[in-house]
């Protein structure tokens, strides 16, 4: 028995709203797969510009913060070399009050024999030569030679020898020098400076920590005092 047109009607319709139904749901799910994609793909772009975005302003930041930090320092610089300039400026009065003082010791006629006695027993120790060129105040020349014996006899129990010394009487120590001696050996190569303003510079080199102390109080940031 053949089939009639309309059972061939029925299948066709049939056979195309399965088609069509298989045609929808394979375009539901590329639809779906291609949302999911581009969901992926726009989250990747998206975070790769969000990373390019952040990495670009923190290089701004980086070049707005550098000279920041320079200037910060150079004013803190600059600020502690005020300090240490205006501390300097009070410390000078003092070493230059010392060194005003000196004469006075020096002019002190009671003093004045033991301290020249002293300054010339360091300088020939310091010196150990043969032979020796002596400068002094021309005023000082008299004492300098009553006091210079008994110098060298000390002098050469320390040693073990003698030292023989030329007091040069053409080339003395300028009168404002506060007192003391030059001496001289081979031929002005070795000299040794034992004055008053030459004790006074070692001195100040050691005590200046001191005074700061004194002055301004301990230093919170110093770790080393030796």
């Amino acid at each position: 028995m053949g089939i009639s047109d309309t059972d061939v009607q029925k299948q066709l319709r049939h056979m195309m709203a399965f088609i069509e139904q298989e045609a929808n749901e394979k375009a539901e799910e590329i639809d779906a797969k291609a949302e999911e994609e581009f969901n992926i793909e726009k989250g990747r772009l998206v975070q790769q510009q969000r990373q390019k975005i952040m990495e670009f302003y923190e290089k701004k930041e980086k070049q707005v913060e550098l000279p920041r930090k320079i200037q910060s320092s150079n004013s803190l610089n600059a600020g502690r070399l005020t300090c240490l300039k205006a501390r300097e400026d009070h410390i000078r009065p003092v070493l230059d009050e010392a060194r005003s003082n000196l004469s006075r010791i020096s002019g002190d006629t009671a003093r004045s024999p033991a301290i020249l006695k002293g300054l010339i027993m360091q300088g020939l120790l310091q010196m150990l030569e043969k032979e020796v060129v002596l400068r002094c105040r021309e005023k000082d020349l008299s004492l300098v030679q009553q006091l210079l014996p008994e110098c060298l006899d000390s002098q050469s129990k320390e040693w073990g020898d003698r030292t023989s010394v030329t007091i040069d009487k053409n080339n003395y120590l300028p009168s404002e020098s506060a007192g003391g001696v030059e001496l001289a050996a081979k031929a002005g190569k070795i000299r040794v400076s034992s004055t008053l303003e030459s004790r006074l510079d070692l001195i100040s080199t050691q005590i200046i920590p001191q005074i700061r102390t004194a002055l301004f109080g301990p230093n919170p940031n110093r770790k080393f005092f030796d």
